[in-house]
């Protein structure tokens, strides 16, 4: 599906471990997903992970820390050029997910998801929800053979990508997925970036399945809301407007906002 960038905004989402696969569909084509700049970095990654669970099974389960159980995913690894494939936001099916509820939206809402959204990937670095990809195996800490860490290929072409955003870039990502192309120094300014503080008898901790059903919320809520903020100050408002209760302090210069959510319960 074509897609024209808006560049107004970009909106950063981590993948989830667990992904549907498609029963039917066309074979993934690399060189047509969105940011075509990451195609060949996108080839090599595909090569070396298809390669590596060609090989020694025991060594790719150990390497993708797969279980007893879950050997299955290196077989279907290697078939990975050949699987059918679905929009990614139909791939991902996380708890993040669930509560963003794509299916759900508007026709406009999923129309500025479409044109707002990132999912960050380890094997396709950046892909945007109606890129056609295949269900995979592969998470932002793994080393692969011939490649290296997977930050290590990621970090300077996705950051690149980010750099080229012309406006607000909200970074829901989780701290390995933002090793794949933390946003850089020079548009860090323009960027936020959402932690979410589950409060119980006064006290805040970092709770994975908040963390995540918020995050999902809130994108739900923005794209849904038609605001289309430009500045992390913007952003704060829309948040506090749309409902949220939040905590933040402006960033100086070349650094992000963060914003604290804070919630009682899911």
């Amino acid at each position: 599906m074509p897609f024209v960038s808006l560049r107004k905004v970009l909106i950063l989402l981590p993948p989830s471990e667990g992904k549907s696969a498609a029963l039917d569909g066309p074979a993934v084509d690399p060189s047509t997903l969105s940011f075509p700049s990451l195609t060949p970095t996108r080839g090599k990654v595909l090569t070396a992970l298809i390669d590596m669970c060609r090989g020694d099974v025991d060594s790719a389960a150990r390497i993708l820390g797969l279980g007893p159980t879950q050997r299955g995913e290196v077989g279907a690894n290697t078939l990975l050029r050949t699987e059918p494939c679905a929009p990614a936001i139909e791939v991902y099916t996380g708890v993040l997910y669930e509560a963003l509820d794509y299916a759900g939206l508007t026709t406009a809402a999923r129309r500025r998801a479409d044109a707002q959204l990132a999912i960050s990937s380890a094997l396709w670095g950046l892909v945007r929800p109606q890129d056609l990809i295949p269900s995979y195996r592969l998470s932002s800490g793994t080393t692969l053979p011939g490649i290296g860490t997977l930050a290590s290929a990621w970090k300077d072409p996705v950051s690149a990508e980010i750099a080229d955003v012309e406006g607000l870039i909200v970074d829901l990502r989780s701290g390995g997925y933002i090793s794949l192309g933390p946003v850089p120094d020079p548009v860090a300014e323009r960027s936020v970036a959402v932690r979410v503080l589950q409060e119980r008898a006064g006290r805040r901790t970092v709770v994975s399945h908040f963390n995540k059903a918020t995050k999902g919320r809130i994108v739900r809520s923005l794209v849904s809301s038609r605001r289309t903020p430009r500045t992390p100050a913007a952003f704060a408002d829309a948040l506090a407007d749309l409902g949220y209760r939040i905590e933040w302090t402006a960033a100086g210069a070349q650094a992000t906002t963060r914003i604290d959510v804070i919630v009682e319960e899911v």
